[in-house]
């Protein structure tokens, strides 16, 4: 894979994948479907600066699931597979098992 690296604060998330049917067990084409919006952080930026100029470290990491808004980061195609870019703060919480 190539090697991208997210500046500041910014994070790559892998989408997962979301219902393939309803609760009811009608299945759900793909031109319905809404985006789902819980991802897997791929990789973090080392975080953004604050006003003294000190680094400030982002509270998520590569592996953590989390959730974000529905029209949060932008879409790209790395290596053939689709990402998300966005800013930390696009980042509504993190999934705890």
């Amino acid at each position: 894979m190539t090697k991208f690296r997210p500046l500041h604060d910014r994070v790559v998330v892998r989408r997962l994948a979301g219902e393939e049917k309803t609760v009811g067990g009608i299945i759900i084409p793909d031109t319905a479907k809404e985006k789902p919006m819980e991802g897997e952080v791929v990789s973090a930026g080392p975080g953004a600066r604050n006003e003294q100029g000190q680094v400030v470290a982002l509270d998520v990491k590569a592996g953590d699931r989390v959730l974000f808004g529905k029209w949060s980061g932008t879409e790209v195609k790395i290596d053939g597979e689709e990402l998300l870019i966005m800013k930390e703060s696009d980042i509504l919480g993190v999934i705890s098992a």
